[in-house]
C-alpha cells in the first residue's frame, strides 16, 4: 500500500514505475538509516520512530510524482510534510541544519542505490527526484530555523525578563553587604543572595533543557496500550448516528496495538472529522491508520475545499482564522489541539489538500510512546 500524505491507499493514478518505486521503499529506508547512523553526527543513537520521521510518505510523495496521470509535481506538492519533518528534527534531535541536509542528500544516494536494476529510472524521473528531495529540503530548513528563533526569542525573553528580579536582589545586596558593618544585616542579605542565585541557577536549568530538548508546548497525557482500529470503529459507530444519512464515515484501516493517550487521540479524531464534515462536499470522510517502521499514520481525508498551500502552516496557529471558504466558522482551536496531541506524542500532524487529491489530515506519531513522554526533558536516545 502507499503511504503518501493524500492516503492513496490503492494507488489510483500511479504508474508502473510509480509502483516500482513504493516496491523499493522499506529497502530504501533501510539503507538509509544505516547510512544516516554511521555518517550524520547525532543520529546513531536516536530511536528508530525519531530517526524515521515523516520520510515514508514523503518517499510515497515522490512516487505519485513519477506517475504522468497522478496531479503531484513533487514530493512535496500540496502537503507542509517536509516542514514537519524540519519541526520534528528542531523538537526531538540534535541535529543542526547541515545534519538535516546531510540526510536528504543521503536519501538521494540511497535511492541511486536501491534503484539501479530495480527501477526504470531516466533522465526525466531522476530530474522530478532530485527536484522533489532539493524543494523538501528547503521547506524542512525552514521550518527547523523557524523552531530554533522562536527558541532564541524564549530564552531572550527570559533572560531579560524573568532573571531580572533574581539578579537585581543579587546585585543590590552585594552593594549593601560593602557599606554595612551589621552582622545581623549581613546575614539576611547573605542569605537573600544565595537564595536567588539558587533561583537563577534553577532558571538557567530549565533554558538548557529547553536548549537540549526543542519540546514544543505540551498536553497531558494517560497512556495505556490499545488497538487503534477499536477507536477507529467506535467513532465511525458514533457519527453514522449523528451526521446526514448522505455523509458517509468510512475508514481503511489495519489492526495497530500500541500505547497512546485514548481520550486525547479521540478528541484529536473528532476535531478532524467535524472539519471534514464542516468543509468537505457533504459525501465521505474517510479514517485510515496504518504503521510503518514504528510510527502510526492515523489521517482524515475529505473531498471538497481545499486549504490554499500559504495556509497548511498558519491553521495550526491558535486562534488564527483565515479569510475565503474556511473562515465561516475558523479553524480556531481544533487544528491547534490536534497538532498539540501530535506533539505531545513525540510525532507531528501535517495537511496535504489541493483541488484534485482533497484534504488529508495525518496524525504520525511513535507506535509506543512511552520513551517520549517519560523521557520528554531529555535527548531521546538509546541509553
Amino acid at each position: 500500500m502507499t503511504l503518501a500524505t493524500d492516503q492513496n491507499s490503492h494507488g489510483h493514478g500511479i504508474s508502473p514505475t510509480g509502483l516500482q518505486f513504493i516496491a523499493i521503499r522499506d529497502a530504501v529506508m533501510d539503507h538509509w538509516e544505516r547510512e544516516v547512523r554511521a555518517r550524520v553526527d547525532g543520529a546513531r543513537n536516536l530511536l528508530r520512530p525519531v530517526l524515521t520521521n515523516t520520510l515514508p510518505a514523503f518517499f510515497d510523495n515522490i512516487a505519485e510524482a513519477l506517475s504522468p496521470d497522478h496531479p503531484r509535481e513533487q514530493g512535496s506538492s500540496y502537503t507542509n510534510a517536509a516542514g514537519v519533518h524540519g519541526s520534528e528534527r528542531a523538537r526531538m534531535t540534535p541535529f543542526g541544519p547541515d545534519q538535516v541536509v546531510h540526510e536528504y542528500q543521503i536519501l538521494r544516494e540511497s535511492i541511486a542505490v536501491v534503484a539501479r536494476g530495480r527501477v526504470a529510472l531516466g533522465e526525466a524521473e531522476w530530474a522530478v527526484i532530485d527536484g522533489s528531495i532539493n524543494s523538501a529540503t528547503r521547506e524542512a530548513i525552514r521550518s527547523f530555523t523557524r523552531i530554533h528563533e522562536e527558541l532564541r526569542h524564549k530564552v531572550a525573553a527570559a533572560l531579560s525578563h524573568d532573571m531580572r528580579t533574581p539578579l537585581s536582589v543579587v546585585a543590590h545586596g552585594a552593594q549593601l553587604l560593602q557599606i554595612t558593618s551589621d552582622l545581623s544585616m549581613v546575614r539576611h542579605v547573605a542569605s537573600k543572595i544565595e537564595s536567588n542565585t539558587d533561583r537563577i541557577e534553577k532558571m538557567m536549568a530549565e533554558l538548557l533543557d529547553a536548549l537540549t530538548f526543542q519540546g514544543a508546548a505540551k498536553i497531558p497525557l494517560h497512556l495505556t496500550r490499545f488497538d487503534i482500529l477499536d477507536l477507529i470503529q467506535e467513532m465511525r459507530e458514533q457519527y453514522s448516528h449523528v451526521h446526514d444519512n448522505d455523509v458517509m464515515v468510512d475508514m481503511s484501516s489495519e489492526p495497530v496495538m500500541g500505547y497512546w493517550c485514548r481520550a486525547s487521540l479521540r478528541r484529536a479524531v473528532e476535531n478532524l472529522i467535524n472539519n471534514a464534515f464542516k468543509y468537505g462536499d457533504r459525501n465521505t470522510v474517510k479514517i485510515m491508520a496504518c504503521q510503518t517502521r514504528g510510527r502510526l499514520m492515523l489521517s482524515v481525508h475529505n473531498e471538497g475545499n481545499a486549504i490554499p498551500e500559504e495556509q497548511h502552516d498558519r491553521i495550526f496557529e491558535y486562534l488564527r482564522r483565515e479569510s475565503g471558504p474556511l473562515s465561516a466558522t475558523g479553524w480556531g482551536i481544533g487544528l491547534p489541539f490536534v497538532k498539540a496531541v501530535g506533539e505531545s506524542h513525540g510525532g507531528s500532524v501535517s495537511v496535504d489538500s489541493s483541488p484534485e487529491l482533497g484534504t488529508t489530515f495525518i496524525i504520525d506519531i511513535p507506535v509506543d510512546c512511552r520513551p517520549f513522554i517519560e523521557e520528554a526533558s531529555k535527548q531521546l536516545t538509546v541509553s
